[in-house]
């Protein structure tokens, strides 16, 4: 899982103005995750976990979840960073990263959505999800509501005004023992969990993104939007793929922050720009080889970035859909062999791409303007799931 959070603004003559970027990297195998300081690259701080961790940064960029998937557990932590809206600047407040003593246990945690202030966890094979504050985590005092998805599966749910957007289990699919059923839908409940209109189809649901008032969720018949109505209900449409795209179909989806559009995988080689207001929303970019990983730029809002196997970086301009420039940014690292193997992930840190190389124990900093290696940082063992948060501020 990968992710970045940028803070901007602007400070008055008499104060400071800062920019720091921190790096979050889990380990492959490892139960631990590092903080890391972008410009001086040292170890600000090495959180022992119980196992494994994806992590998720939230909206503010505040805190850090490491979700713990086959222990059963999401920590979380305090990223040091924080950001406060004075209409005309921001201000930038600066302190240590630390390893919160609250933590959230339920059976297979896999996802963290954020939403707002608040985060959602969900619970595998509770087939239950977490809704809570972050403000309340960080004071320690969290208090979960409880939302109920009818039984255990690999699903979500995701906040969407006073509803909820909650994945449907196929029940009567038949499943080995000790399987997950798999998902055939997708349903909106209010406030109290009670369904709303009929479930929408959606079969093996899998990959959710917001973009502006809309959220994403990727299908094998298309992607399913929801919108807001008049009322400010959700309203489900599917984007169906449609006979002219080639097999395949989205399973993980980025949404802009700035402008309404998704980004999503297609297939193996391929990425989908996906535009929900257009006749025809689907918009294939072929790649080299098969896709690693991929990311979007929140400050250069028409930049997407994508690492194939062969090690080369790609920029993509999402506006137009074509492949603008690309560099050598690691040895290649195949896509044959288990789907957690230690391979590469990418984070957006300002003016970088930070790149995680687990072979070589290496963060690569690449420079967006010259797309080159500006310099590496040494981390130990093998560097894998990372997520940047940081910007810039006036710092008192």
């Amino acid at each position: 899982m990968l992710g970045s959070v940028l803070i901007t603004g602007h400070a008055n003559a008499d104060e400071e103005y800062k920019q720091v970027w921190r790096l979050f990297v889990a380990d492959h195998t490892k139960p631990v995750v590092r903080a890391i300081d972008l410009e001086s690259g040292k170890e600000l701080g090495k959180f022992d976990l119980k196992g494994y961790a994806a992590l998720a940064a939230s909206n503010s960029g505040e805190t850090i979840f490491a979700v713990q998937t086959d222990d059963d557990v999401v920590n979380v932590i305090k990223t040091g960073i924080k950001l406060e809206d004075h209409g005309d600047h921001r201000d930038l407040e600066v302190s240590d990263t630390a390893l919160l003593k609250e933590k959230f246990e339920g059976k297979r945690p896999v996802h963290a959505v954020m939403h707002g202030d608040n985060v959602v966890l969900f619970f595998d094979r509770e087939g239950k999800a977490h809704e809570l504050s972050e403000q309340d985590i960080l004071k320690d005092n969290p208090q979960a509501k409880i939302i109920d998805a009818t039984a255990p599966h690999h699903g979500v749910v995701v906040p969407f005004g006073n509803q909820y957007l909650a994945s449907v289990p196929n029940l009567e699919a038949e499943t080995k023992p000790d399987a997950l059923p798999p998902r055939l839908g997708l349903r909106v409940l209010d406030a109290d969990g009670k369904q709303s209109g009929d479930v929408a189809t959606c079969t093996a649901l899998h990959g959710e993104a917001f973009s502006a008032n809309l959220v994403a969720f990727g299908c094998e018949e298309g992607v399913l939007i929801a919108s807001p109505s008049k009322d400010k209900q959700a309203e489900l449409k599917m984007l169906s793929y449609g006979a002219d795209l080639p097999k395949g179909k989205v399973s993980t989806l980025l949404g802009s922050k700035a402008m309404q559009f998704f980004l999503g995988n297609y297939g193996e080689d391929k990425i989908a720009l996906i535009d929900p207001e257009s006749d025809t929303p689907y918009r294939l970019v072929d790649l080299p080889t098969r896709r690693v990983d991929f990311a979007l730029d929140p400050a250069r809002l028409k930049n997407a970035y994508v690492l194939t196997e062969d090690g080369q970086l790609h920029l993509i301009n999402i506006l137009d859909g074509t492949i603008v420039r690309s560099a050598k940014a690691t040895e290649p690292y195949s896509k044959d062999g288990h789907w957690r193997d230690p391979r590469p992930r990418l984070a957006v840190a300002g003016d970088h791409i930070a790149i995680t190389d687990p072979r070589h124990s290496l963060v690569r900093l690449i420079n967006i303007e010259s797309f080159k290696e500006d310099r590496t940082i040494a981390v130990a063992d093998q560097p894998f799931s990372i997520v940047a948060v940081g910007g810039s501020g006036a710092v008192h």
